[in-house]
């Protein structure tokens, strides 16, 4: 047997008040990251070590009792640590001397807001609902059944929804494809993809197909005031078609890869970057 993880996303059906304080904590934990990181950038220029996960949650709580950043104090504990524990990870990526990564950047409101439950979380799949520290029981789409034991939970928000992603882990045995093919995968930009059997995925193109209406909403946003009510509204209406462009390549992206995989036991594909085949010489 092996251990397997899996993650299950389903779309939270949150209120205006469940809502307002998700979008709380995922800004406390921001402020933590910024803050925490802002901190290192410093320690470095001043040809100072970084300090470790110990040493910055203890700064954690001189920051919930200092006047400024005494907010901290009413977000839940565990995703605040979760998030200093994730920049040491980034941190400890980035110097690596092996496989470097990107050093970690600051972190923008409105852009990839999210936050994790590592524990102190419920799940009631009977009931379709999850049990958040400081927000309460709050219900989800359930659209499937959860496998394993929950070991976390990460939420996140996207055009305008909440989304909850319970990571799981089970124990399975080793799988045997029952295909013994070898297949060659070429990825193209006219083509979305060629087999070496001479099958082609085109491309789905869901962004050209959406690119009036998006030009249209983005004309609507620049005659608003900006900030106010009807811009704020309208930004919403735009992030709203970019979820769903995304969405729609995502669902092609998973239709068609679990169509090879279910099909060959080995694909081969070049290492290839598409965006610089896309590019013209003049780099734009």
């Amino acid at each position: 047997p092996m251990k397997q993880l899996k993650a299950f996303k389903f779309q939270l059906k949150t209120n205006e008040a469940e809502a307002a304080q998700l979008r709380r904590f995922a800004g406390c934990c921001r402020l933590v990251w910024n803050k925490a990181l802002a901190m290192q950038k410093e320690r470095l220029d001043s040809k100072q070590s970084i300090l470790n996960y110990p040493k910055m949650a203890a700064e954690l709580i001189k920051w919930k009792y200092a006047p400024e950043t005494s907010f901290l104090s009413g977000a839940p504990a565990q995703p605040l640590q979760q998030t200093l524990k994730n920049l040491d990870r980034a941190l400890r990526d980035a110097f690596n001397k092996k496989s470097p990564k990107r050093f970690p950047r600051f972190k923008k409101k409105g852009t990839g807001d999210s936050f994790r439950y590592p524990q102190g979380f419920k799940i009631d799949e009977a009931n379709s609902r999850v049990f958040l520290p400081k927000i309460g029981w709050v219900s989800y789409r359930n659209s499937r059944a959860i496998e394993g034991t929950a070991k976390n939970i990460t939420l996140s928000e996207s055009g305008g929804a909440w989304f909850v992603s319970i990571q799981t882990e089970q124990e399975t045995e080793q799988a045997l494809h029952e295909s013994g093919s070898i297949i060659g995968l070429d990825m193209g930009v006219a083509k979305f993809a060629t087999l070496s059997d001479g099958t082609v995925f085109q491309p789905v193109n869901s962004y050209r197909k959406h690119e009036k209406k998006l030009k249209r909403l983005q004309r609507q946003l620049s005659r608003k005031v900006k900030f106010s009510n009807n811009w704020k509204k309208q930004k919403g209406n735009i992030q709203k078609l970019h979820a769903k462009i995304a969405n729609i390549r995502r669902d092609y992206l998973h239709k068609t890869s679990t169509t090879i995989s279910k099909n060959h036991a080995i694909v081969v594909i070049e290492d290839l970057q598409v965006a610089n085949m896309s590019a013209t010489a003049k780099g734009t």
